[in-house]
């Protein structure tokens, strides 16, 4: 039987996926080879090195997690640099911590999902206020602007799913993570061609071209969207299977592109260090 991973574990996870994602070329985001919108490696590294302990912090709740991990970040950097991780990342935490992997991660990530309060909504919400993400409007029920009434933050995330896909990731169990994600980024890292950060780059393009990103979406309107997705398609030949070194001056152009038009996929970046971060838990190295 394979104990539930330790506070220490969890953390240690939870960085190796954050700096994994930088090592990586990855179009339109900040990573290694390129800064972007305003922002610099620096910033991630800061900001996943204070999120690491409190998305970890034992017995803590999903929305304690991210409030204490949203607070640590934004102290540290000044920056609303990885809310959309930890949105995702801290369910996965504290599954992880409470499952002998015999059970398996993801069905112990369904019941927690499943059993978000009240109090949880109220500290999500409150993180998102302290980070202020860019494009995030008003609606009429579920708004992030205020503390929720009498709502579960499972219940918030149904108001947001259908436009919104790491609130999808919350009804949908991570169906994008383990049914696509993964998969993808497993038969990639296996591949003898295919260096590890080759095979983050060939995720991060296979979830740009499969899935419009809701980032771009909220900022600049789902016809952006789609065609940095179309893009992402007709550039298939150089990811797809894999990626390689010989890919990379396409990619880069593409990424130059990208950061000319001010187009930043923040929640494909989200997914790819989600989907590093539950390879991680799952895989199980030491801290």
């Amino acid at each position: 039987m394979k104990d539930p991973r330790s506070a220490a574990e969890i953390s240690a996870a939870f960085l190796r996926a954050c700096n994994a994602e930088l090592d990586a070329l990855k179009p339109g985001n900040v990573h290694r080879f390129s800064a972007g919108h305003g922002m610099e490696v620096l910033h991630f590294e800061q900001a996943a090195q204070a999120a690491a302990e409190p998305i970890a912090a034992s017995g803590a709740s999903v929305g304690k997690r991210i409030l204490r991990a949203t607070e640590a970040s934004v102290a540290a950097t000044g920056l609303n640099t990885n809310l959309g991780i930890v949105l995702l990342c801290a369910p996965l935490a504290k599954a992880a911590s409470e499952t002998t992997f015999d059970v398996g991660l993801r069905r112990r990530l369904g019941m927690i999902l499943s059993a978000l309060d009240e109090q949880d909504a109220i500290d999500a919400f409150a993180a998102i206020r302290i980070a202020n993400p860019a494009g995030m409007g008003k609606v009429a029920e579920g708004d992030v602007h205020a503390p929720p009434e009498h709502l579960t933050l499972l219940a918030a995330m149904h108001l947001a799913a259908e436009r919104d896909r790491i609130a999808n990731a919350y009804i949908s169990v991570y169906a994008d993570i383990f049914d696509f994600a993964l998969p993808v980024y497993r038969e990639a890292k296996s591949t003898p061609q295919t260096d590890s950060t080759l095979a983050v780059t060939t995720l991060h393009m296979a979830l740009l071209a499969e899935f419009p990103d809701t980032h771009i979406k909220r900022k600049f309107g789902s016809e952006i969207a789609e065609r940095v997705r179309d893009q992402a398609r007709v550039l298939k030949p150089q990811w797809l299977p894999f990626a390689t070194a010989k890919s990379l001056p396409a990619l880069q152009e593409f990424d130059a592109k990208l950061k000319h038009e001010g187009l930043n996929p923040g929640t494909t970046a989200d997914f790819v260090v989600t989907t590093l971060f539950a390879n991680a838990l799952i895989e199980r190295k030491d801290a």
